[in-house]
């Protein structure tokens, strides 16, 4: 059984805490564990819970997971269903490539990398597994899997049946789909940790070329020695991608408490253009007539831009290593301040402290609130 990378083994069971399930490293006893290794084992015992009215919490690479130290009084599923399938790949059609949802992320795109598929080599080294990835759109350096996902099979928990849902069917935005929105809605099952929407594959439409798809970050370009827009070999991709990531800690490493974490905590908050100048100006207050000018990025759409969470931390008074050099069980990582780190002792409760200090301090100079990406289970931010 793969386990996150840098984790111990798990014996479900031993009924392991939830520490041993997540890349942070931290939560409370679990009550019941069961092993799905098929896609027919993952919907028995997610409608097994279901069916008793038992709290159910479906776990895949334990990424984007803050667990409670009281742990989860209900089922923990651990999603280690297998396989990759390619029904279509040709030079005028494309690559059709079916994943099964608990296939590790890296795996999928190394393969795809090395097999010449091109369409998701910038999001190599995101921890965690395929399943989750189009419940929050996963994206970096560029890309986004709405870009190349074109349809997700789930398991419906509302309505008792396998439901094939399209790309259009998601609504993506950042950070964000139908599936996300299906864990908050009124009608989750069994409380809003796990989505109404339990995802068994995901189908992607990939290129079949040697080549990366145009780079559009700018300090990839810059590393890969190319303007933006340009491309690249695949392999020379996605080693730039992984030697950004390793750079900020966000690549796992058993021995490197920098990378014991969620990824990025806190998401890039999306503003008005009323919201964003009323930034500007609390910036130019806070920082001086002169300052540095908070950054501004496309949004989707007219209305709205996006700024930079880390530029906003680091401004409020959070440099990297904010708690960590303090000696305190959880901090922000020495290489990014978008990572709240476990320093090897850390509980849930310490975790949850930094963020807080960070969401409030960044309000109090800011006036922009935060939003957390891990999900909080059995917690409050």
């Amino acid at each position: 059984m793969t386990q996150p990378a840098g984790a111990p083994a798990v014996d479900p069971a031993a009924h392991p805490p939830l520490a041993e399930l997540t890349t942070m490293r931290v939560g409370g006893p679990s009550r019941r564990v069961v092993l799905a290794t098929t896609e027919t084992e993952l919907v028995d015992a997610v409608r097994e819970a279901d069916g008793a009215g038992e709290p159910l919490l479906v776990v895949g690479g334990g990424s984007n997971l803050l667990v409670a130290d009281e742990g989860f009084p209900g089922t923990v599923v651990l999603v280690r269903t297998r396989g990759i399938e390619v029904p279509h790949d040709s030079a005028c059609g494309g690559v059709t490539a079916t994943v099964a949802a608990g296939e590790v992320w890296d795996d999928v795109v190394a393969h795809a990398v090395e097999h010449g598929w091109s369409g998701i080599e910038a999001l190599s080294g995101i921890p965690g597994s395929t399943g989750a990835t189009p419940v929050q759109n996963v994206g970096a350096y560029g890309q986004e899997v709405a870009q190349t996902v074109a349809q997700v099979r789930v398991w419906d928990r509302l309505e008792q049946r396998v439901r094939t849902m399209f790309a259009a069917d998601l609504e993506f935005s950042y950070r964000h789909s139908v599936l996300k929105e299906s864990m908050l809605g009124a009608d989750a099952p069994g409380g809003a940790v796990t989505p109404r929407h339990v995802v068994l594959s995901v189908t992607f439409s990939l290129r079949p070329t040697e080549l990366s798809q145009p780079i559009g970050y700018a300090a990839l370009a810059d590393g890969l020695g190319v303007p933006l827009g340009g491309r690249v070999p695949l392999a020379d991709a996605r080693a730039a991608v992984l030697e950004q990531r390793g750079r900020r800690g966000m690549v796992l490493e058993a021995a490197d408490h920098d990378t014991w974490s969620c990824g990025s905590f806190f998401t890039n908050p999306i503003l008005t253009l009323d919201a964003m100048a009323r930034l500007r100006a609390r910036a130019q207050e806070h920082l001086g007539a002169g300052g540095p000018v908070p950054p501004q990025f496309p949004a989707g759409d007219e209305a709205h831009v996006k700024t930079s969470a880390a530029w906003l931390i680091d401004r409020a008074g959070f440099p990297k290593g904010y708690a960590t050099v303090q000696g305190r069980p959880a901090g922000l990582s020495t290489k990014h301040t978008l990572a709240v780190t476990n320093r090897g002792s850390a509980r849930a409760a310490d975790v949850l402290e930094v963020a807080r200090e960070v969401r409030d301090g960044v309000e109090r100079v800011f006036g922009v609130r935060l939003v957390n990406e891990p999900v909080l289970v059995g917690l409050q931010l």
